[in-house]
């Protein structure tokens, strides 16, 4: 497997992967779970999950703000295909096109802060509510 070299955006550490306990100690829902962890955490807060099999980072290193809004992103994308609106591959074209994308960069986890903001703003339009604030 090749290793991966990533620099925090933050601080400009390198990024060393870590079990997810080290980062949710006994409140991991899966202790081993494979992270990219800044190596100045917890100073550094930044972190970001990596795939099972390939230890690929899952997006790029994200500060407790960027994460917040990470989430908040794919929760609005979320309803439009979980509401039946459109499938969840066609959520993900709708917004391709929408972001002027290619398929490869359509990835929340790669997203700025301003990027995860056009998301929540184009999904919003449709006005479907938030089952969570029922």
């Amino acid at each position: 497997m090749k290793q991966i070299n990533l620099k925090c955006p933050y601080c400009g550490s390198t990024a060393f992967l870590r079990p997810a306990s080290v980062v949710f100690g006994r409140n991991a829902r899966e202790p081993k779970a494979p992270f990219y962890v800044c190596a100045r955490y917890p100073a550094c807060n930044s972190y970001v999950a990596a795939h099972r099999g390939s230890r690929l980072p899952m997006g790029t290193l994200a500060d407790p703000a960027l994460r917040r809004k990470r989430v908040q992103a794919h929760a609005t994308l979320d309803r439009l295909w979980q509401s039946g609106l459109m499938t969840r591959r066609q959520a993900y074209l709708w917004l391709q096109a929408k972001l002027d994308l290619p398929e490869d960069e359509v990835h929340i986890g790669r997203f700025s802060s301003a990027w995860c903001d056009l998301v929540i703003d184009l999904c919003s339009q449709f006005h479907i509510p938030d089952r969570r604030a029922a």
